[in-house]
């Protein structure tokens, strides 16, 4: 009677234990939802001047959460749905949207002067900064992003510009942390820097 019922226990007690198993070896729920790549060495070499004459470098934002986004301002539809989506992460932040820098940096010197990114940034939110340099320096950077560009349609100066339309996300320490692809949902973005804000 006794084996019957130490039988009839182990019977029982298996699939439990697989289970326990199973949920022993599920992988741990991933700290972001944008595309982690934390160890890129990209942007190593980034300084160009901003919107308001200033010479820059990600040092100078140490410890704020700094996102960067190439575009141009004749953009008929990427880069002004990029900005707006950022401006809308920013109010979504609250106070938080102090410790977070948004960059546009543009793929079209020729044209995006100082005084043109000046207009024009800003109007998607006064915090965000516009950044140019010389053709040789934009596709240096671009490069060191691994960011595609290039000119279409009339090269006379009625062009398109065919570009990269993701944003890189830099944690506080100054680390490359996300992509963040194109046209994704602003509560996404929000909760993926408000973890690398919380030093994840």
């Amino acid at each position: 009677m006794a084996s019957r019922f130490s039988a009839r226990l182990r019977t029982l007690a298996l699939p439990l234990l697989a289970v326990g198993l199973i949920a022993g070896c599920t992988p741990p729920e991933p700290a972001f939802k944008s595309t982690d790549i934390t160890g890129a060495e990209y942007g190593k070499r980034f300084a160009l001047t901003d919107h308001t004459g200033k010479a820059r470098t990600l040092a100078d934002f140490k410890g704020k959460v700094v996102t960067i986004f190439f575009g141009y301002t004749q953009c008929p539809d990427v880069c002004p749905t990029a900005l707006s989506s950022m401006s809308s992460v920013m109010q979504a932040l609250g106070p938080d949207a102090d410790r977070v820098q948004v960059i546009f940096v543009t793929v079209d010197p020729e044209r995006d002067t100082q005084e043109l990114l000046a207009e024009y940034v800003p109007v998607f939110d006064a915090r965000f900064l516009g950044m140019y340099g010389s053709p040789e320096k934009i596709a240096e950077i671009a490069k060191d992003f691994r960011v595609f560009y290039r000119k279409s349609g009339d090269l006379a100066g009625h062009y398109t510009i065919d570009h990269t339309a993701g944003t890189y996300v830099f944690g506080p320490d100054g680390r490359l942390r996300l992509y963040v692809k194109h046209a994704e949902d602003p509560q996404v973005i929000t909760a993926d820097i408000k973890a690398l804000l919380a030093g994840k």
